[in-house]
């Protein structure tokens, strides 16, 4: 009986190794998953117009490179995941950077100054994308020029001219809540993400604090001496226009996504949410019309500003396993084609001399070409977490739990608290 157990237990093993071996084979000679390199790519990309276009460019890279699979990945609450993979030392082979290239991912990613694209990098982008050593940190696949997305339709039907300081804006939002009788939503905001919220007082910090001579406070700003009551006149505007019926009443719970429709059913006036927003709208509605403007400016004498530096990039990791992959995918992305797709994609600028594509919104940018771009203000002024803050104290302001003295003075202890770090 013994004799006979030893006897199974040989012929079972030998079966189970030879069954092993037998599939593996099969397997390499098949050119299954073995015989491919997968690469992980996170994206800041949220409106389904921009997914679409950088997709559609993922899947002609994937049937050029048959040997390279793309693993797309672009979650809601990106910020935190990737703050999670750094933590861990277990980044994406390729990730956005969006805007933070070196100050907050500076570390993780490889030196891309050697690609040939480099010699064609619009130089407004050289301070955000290289250092002062020569090191390109990312590939910008498009530009930002943030400021205000307006519905065209609607300003027109009520006799409104795009506002260019923010007492205009003001009124222009209360003429829009008169003459509609309520049914158009004068600012619309999707305050149900605190980024929404914060993109918000990110905009108006620049006007408010930076481009007015007589208001100007960068120096104190970046050597701790900022005093934060010059702070709160931004959140007093944003409760006086909640104050006044200005901006829709479930802006605490309202998502992105929503706008489309709504702007294209002509029920927005203006909302700070960009991007796909207008070509996505005209598809549902070829009749409406949607154009952008530069942000207000706030102080008596000022002009307005655009918003901008690097709007969507992809870093190669330092350690990943498929540098020459990664690499051979960002050349593809900047193909000239490539980088028009994405633009048109995106509705935002090229990063490219090499490449002049039209988007969405190319009119606008020409009819306000003499306005400038500044840099965003957190990335420039602040401390690493304080877009966070913002966007915390936005909602808790809005919600009516701090009033604007205390959202400043909260700003001012985070600020602090976050610089000493």
């Amino acid at each position: 009986m013994k004799k006979f157990m030893r006897m199974f237990i040989f012929v079972s093993a030998f079966v189970l190794f030879a069954t092993g071996c037998s599939n593996k084979g099969a397997s390499n000679d098949s050119g299954g998953d073995d015989s491919k390199v997968t690469l992980s790519l996170y994206s800041s990309m949220v409106n389904e117009g921009e997914k679409k276009a950088f997709e559609s460019v993922v899947a002609k890279f994937e049937e050029e490179n048959p040997e390279i699979d793309i693993d797309v990945n672009s979650p809601s609450d990106y910020e935190d995941m990737l703050r999670v993979k750094m933590a861990a030392n277990d980044m994406p082979d390729l990730f956005d950077t969006h805007g933070w290239s070196q100050l907050r991912y500076g570390e993780y990613v490889a030196d891309l100054k050697d690609m040939g694209w480099v010699q064609n990098l619009d130089p407004a982008l050289n301070q955000i994308i290289k250092d002062e050593d020569g090191k390109v940190y990312a590939f910008p696949l498009n530009q930002a020029k943030d400021g205000l997305s307006y519905n065209v339709t609607v300003l027109q039907k009520y006799g409104i001219e795009p506002p260019s300081t923010l007492d205009e804006f003001i009124k222009a939002l209360e003429t829009v809540k008169e003459k509609s009788d309520g049914e158009v939503v004068p600012l619309w905001i999707s305050g149900s993400d605190k980024s929404a919220i914060a993109q918000i007082f990110d905009e108006f910090a620049t006007p408010l604090l930076i481009t007015d001579e007589e208001n100007s406070y960068g120096d104190q700003l970046l050597d701790g001496t900022f005093n934060w009551e010059n702070y709160t006149l931004l959140a007093e505007k944003m409760k006086e226009m909640q104050d006044k019926g200005l901006v829709n009443e479930d802006l605490l719970t309202a998502q992105a996504h929503q706008a489309t429709e709504l702007i294209a059913q002509n029920k927005i006036a203006f909302t700070f949410i960009a991007g796909s927003l207008g070509p996505d709208a005209t598809e549902l509605n070829p009749d409406v019309k949607v154009g952008t403007m530069p942000v207000p400016a706030i102080h008596e004498g000022d002009k307005p500003s655009w918003i901008g530096g690097e709007r969507h990039t992809l870093a190669v990791w330092k350690d990943t396993e498929y540098p020459e992959e990664a690499r051979r995918f960002i050349e593809f992305l900047a193909q000239p084609e490539n980088v028009k797709t994405i633009a048109v994609g995106t509705s935002a600028p090229d990063a490219l001399t090499n490449v002049e594509a039209e988007n969405f919104f190319s009119k606008y940018y020409k009819e306000y070409e003499e306005i400038k771009v500044q840099p965003y203000f957190d990335r420039v002024y602040l401390p690493s977490g304080m877009w966070d803050v913002m966007g915390t104290t936005g909602q808790e302001l809005l919600s009516g739990n701090l009033t604007p003295e205390q959202l400043s003075k909260k700003m001012e202890e985070e600020y602090k608290r976050l610089r000493s770090q």
